[in-house]
């Protein structure tokens, strides 16, 4: 018993301890923070796949919708000029070939999988310091990537919904209340029951690896993740609306 139990923690990959982190959190956490070694490659290479995943299945079904006539309009369509409108149409053209529909959106998942991990690690251990916290770097690397496993979860549901009804998703999280406002659609896209269970594991998981008591552990994720909540939503807007002017007008 002994020995299974240190072959687990010496280990690369300790794939058992992701049903684990979702059921029994603040025991797992607590056995995370007393190791003193990374242990996010698993978490990370799980949802690195989920989202390739993900992605396959949604760039399979946009791509099968527009091979038969199926383009998905753009809010207010009705109020754009025929030229727009045709303008629009051809770039949708121009756009099934595998680049626009597998690697574009597979390469900027990533970058935004990985790169919001460092970052908000970054800005976890940053606050959790200011607070009086005394974990590392490494152990908030390592939280962060065990607290993001809920979105695993959301692609896997994400990945059977698309399968069955056949199409991608067009109104992610709560972003089907936003109507046509860009910066609040972005902001509610990200905003589900998933993203607030990651929330709830983050606060646990600082409170065992960053020795904060549970109110400065609330404090430090609420203002982190709220922060870059806005940001990320802010980007997103910003992208749209300048990908929604090139769309309209394409050619010049």
């Amino acid at each position: 018993m002994t020995e299974n139990i240190a072959l687990q923690s010496n280990s690369r990959f300790n794939f058992a301890r992701i049903m684990e982190t979702l059921l029994q959190p603040r025991r797992t956490f607590s056995l995370i923070s007393e190791e003193a070694r990374p242990s996010w490659l698993t978490p990370m290479l799980s949802l690195s796949i989920s989202t390739f995943l993900s992605v396959l299945v949604s760039g399979y079904l946009t791509s099968r919708a527009a091979a038969m006539g199926e383009v998905q309009l753009p809010r207010d369509w009705q109020y754009w000029t025929p030229d727009m409108q045709n303008n629009y149409m051809a770039a949708q053209q121009s756009m099934q070939g595998p680049v626009f529909a597998y690697i574009i959106p597979l390469v900027s998942a990533l970058i935004g999988l990985w790169l919001g991990w460092l970052i908000l690690s970054g800005l976890l251990h940053l606050g959790s310091t200011l607070l009086g916290g005394r974990g590392s770097m490494q152990g908030a690397l390592n939280i962060t990537g065990w607290a993001s496993l809920p979105f695993l979860a959301r692609d896997a549901l994400r990945i059977v919904f698309m399968l069955i009804a056949g199409h991608a998703i067009t109104s992610p999280g709560l972003s089907g209340f936003a109507g046509s406002a860009s910066f609040v659609a972005q902001l509610l896209a990200r905003m589900d029951i998933f993203f607030i269970w990651s929330c709830v594991l983050l606060v646990i998981g600082c409170g065992a690896g960053e020795s904060l008591s549970k109110t400065k552990a609330v404090t430090s994720v609420v203002i982190v993740t709220l922060l870059l909540l806005l940001a990320r939503a802010g980007m997103g807007a910003l992208l749209s609306n300048a990908s929604g002017l090139v769309v309209q007008r394409p050619f010049f």
